[in-house]
């Protein structure tokens, strides 16, 4: 067999209890998918409480509905007595698992940006009611740098469908300790199995351990893990509190909600000032408080976030000025800056505010009608028309409708002025 329905086989990936999974290509679109095949002898052999058949039609009703950066896609599944697959997005880099023992470690930075997207990604599923239930290494898989997604989604709870599971779900030494109990969870529980995960990635030990099952779980339940640092000293104590409060026994302990966690990430991520390289974590909170961008969805902000050009600027630097052509569009992510005509001050912008969008819109060569310069250290982004090619189609329409939106709201406090002056 090299051929599934629209999908050509090209190689094997991986081969498990429940199934196969193959690189495949779309022969309609040429786009490249992981086709992960269910055991014909597995669903002759189903009926215990989460077999391989149920985790495989659990994941195959999510086709079509996490739509999440760091997530991956499912694309489309076929469930028939005869042949049942899932056609998955491919993601190229493999899991991290690979980077979970000492010597093979992330650093710090990448990892805390990489902590911000897994958070940010569970935040989404738990709010479209998906609890995932089974966080491990090999369930986050990296794209390329500290691109990652949230992936296999069999175990998952829907609290949108009935739950007839009375089994234990998840990985032994991922589980937390209302998992082991076999209560029922939220996305409390999901925290801590990120927490354990992370502990593990940062410091290439898991935070417990047993020789037995029922001595693994005794561990989850009662022990305290040692501060991340005393296994890696170049971790932080920000660092250490944030991990050991995801790893806190009772749920309520934890962090309230996933945003929580991912803005504890996002500032221990802020280390200088002046670094040439910002993190995404601090570019997406950015945007987020960019009030024209307020419409757009967490899928059209990432977008926007690869899309522009950061920098950080020290006070007094001039981002354009009057009479010099430009097309660019600035968004304001912190500090301030004035808006100079002529020499008279016309406005002072702070973080949440853009400059630039007339020449923006007009997209050739405009001469700028003022000039810009940060009067505090400022974080901005530049966008280019060519920067967002690769955007879609609903970001592009997004930002050209805020953009719209904002000039006209200018234009309008223009007018105010011009009557309280006349």
């Amino acid at each position: 067999m090299d051929r599934i329905g629209k999908y050509q086989l090209l190689k094997l990936i991986g081969k498990g209890e429940s199934g196969t999974v193959y690189l495949a290509q779309d022969t309609f679109t040429g786009a490249q998918a992981a086709l992960k095949l269910l055991d014909p002898a597995v669903v002759r052999k189903a009926g215990g409480e989460l077999d391989g058949r149920r985790q495989f039609m659990n994941e195959a009703s999510l086709a079509g509905k996490l739509r999440h950066p760091h997530i991956v896609a499912i694309h489309e599944a076929s469930v028939t007595d005869e042949l049942s697959y899932i056609a998955l997005e491919y993601v190229p880099g493999g899991n991290l698992s690979q980077y979970s023992a000492p010597g093979s470690l992330l650093s710090p930075e990448d990892l805390t940006q990489i902590a911000f997207k897994a958070s940010g990604a569970l935040d989404y599923a738990f709010r479209q009611g998906i609890v995932h239930r089974d966080i491990k290494p090999a369930n986050l898989l990296l794209v390329s740098g500290t691109n990652v997604k949230v992936g296999d989604f069999g175990a998952a709870f829907q609290s949108k469908l009935p739950d007839t599971s009375s089994a234990m779900v998840g990985t032994p030494f991922y589980m937390s300790p209302e998992q082991t109990r076999g209560e029922t969870l939220g996305h409390h529980s999901d925290m801590f199995s990120l927490g354990v995960v992370l502990y593990q990635l940062f410091t290439g030990r898991r935070p417990f351990d047993g020789h037995t099952l029922a001595d693994l779980f005794a561990a989850i339940r009662t022990d305290s893990p040692l501060p991340p640092s005393l296994h890696r000293p170049e971790l932080s104590p920000e660092l250490d509190q944030i991990i050991l409060r995801m790893l806190e026994k009772l749920p309520q302990d934890r962090y309230p909600a996933w945003v929580d966690v991912a803005l504890d990430f996002a500032r221990v991520g802020q280390f200088s000032l002046y670094m040439r390289k910002i993190p995404d974590s601090e570019k997406f909170v950015a945007l987020r408080k960019v009030k024209m961008l307020s419409h757009l969805s967490e899928g059209e902000l990432w977008e926007m976030v690869q899309a522009g050009t950061w920098t950080m600027h020290p006070p007094n630097t001039v981002i354009m000025r009057e009479g010099e052509a430009g097309s660019s569009l600035f968004l304001i992510g912190s500090g301030e800056v004035k808006v100079v005509k002529q020499g008279r001050l016309l406005d002072v912008l702070a973080a949440g505010e853009c400059v630039g969008e007339m020449a923006f819109i007009k997209q050739g060569e405009f001469l700028r009608q003022a000039t810009v310069e940060t009067m505090a250290d400022a974080l901005l982004v530049e966008i280019k028309h060519q920067d967002l090619e690769q955007a879609s189609l609903r970001c592009r329409y997004q930002l050209s409708l805020a953009l719209l939106h904002s000039l006209v709201d200018r234009l309008a406090m223009a007018d105010q002025r011009l009557v309280r002056a006349g």
